[in-house]
């Protein structure tokens, strides 16, 4: 049984951050979760501004949580990370630590549970280099921000899956393209698929990016434990 931790109380509490975890679909059945979905939208390359879920970024990768959240199985935790500000902020990787504490929280409230990532552009950046907690299983990364040298040897022995528009203006495909073969050489079992008139923003073609998510996604859970999902591989 997982204890949680008490909730701090007193001043020192009103300064610590918010919950970096957001659930967004517990398990229909009575039954506690067996894996985990968690999901890192974009965000800008530097700001300190204080993040919030009104932004374009948090808004934009709403319906795709929905709509992989409409075709994952129902043992399976949904959840979002909260981003303390908006910005990555060159070394600081805030939206990394972010992811982080997400995973942090997410162990203390649901056990140890087997883990799939999901980010959007600077969500997709944090999103593969947050696979660095064992916890985290495979990471689906849409139209991410890949700059040059970004590490790849913690994705050693995972499943990494890349989906990047050919029409992206912001961020790069070809980048996608050499990091994947580059984590592939690392020992991931990683795939890249360009998207045909794909934009940034995962609206045109919306029904692809959808269906595309929610397929990749089942067949990264199905890698987790091929006994307990049976879902087919991304399209």
């Amino acid at each position: 049984m997982t204890r949680h931790a008490p909730r701090p109380t007193g001043p020192a509490a009103a300064d610590l951050p918010p919950a970096a975890l957001v659930p967004r679909r517990r398990p229909r059945t009575s039954r506690a979760p067996r894996s985990a979905v968690l999901f890192l939208h974009g965000g800008t390359a530097d700001s300190r501004v204080p993040a919030n879920p009104w932004q374009l970024s948090a808004l934009r990768i709403r319906p795709l949580v929905r709509a992989v959240a409409a075709v994952t199985p129902d043992d399976v935790l949904v959840a979002q990370v909260r981003y303390r500000v908006r910005g990555w902020n060159g070394a600081d990787a805030d939206p990394l630590h972010d992811a982080h504490r997400a995973l942090d929280e997410l162990g203390r409230r649901f056990g140890d549970l087997p883990t799939v990532l999901v980010g959007h552009s600077m969500g997709g950046r944090a999103a593969l280099r947050a696979a660095d907690t064992p916890r985290v299983s495979g990471v689906l990364a849409l139209a991410p921000w890949c700059p040059d040298g970004e590490p790849v040897d913690h994705l050693a022995g995972k499943d990494v899956v890349v989906l990047h528009g050919d029409r992206d203006r912001v961020t790069d495909p070809a980048a996608s393209l050499a990091l994947v073969a580059r984590a592939r050489a690392a020992g991931a079992r990683a795939e890249a698929v360009v998207v045909p008139g794909g934009d940034h923003a995962l609206l045109r073609p919306l029904r692809y990016w959808h269906r595309a998510a929610g397929e990749s996604v089942g067949a990264l859970l199905a890698r987790q434990d091929p006994r307990s999902y049976d879902t087919g591989p991304p399209r």
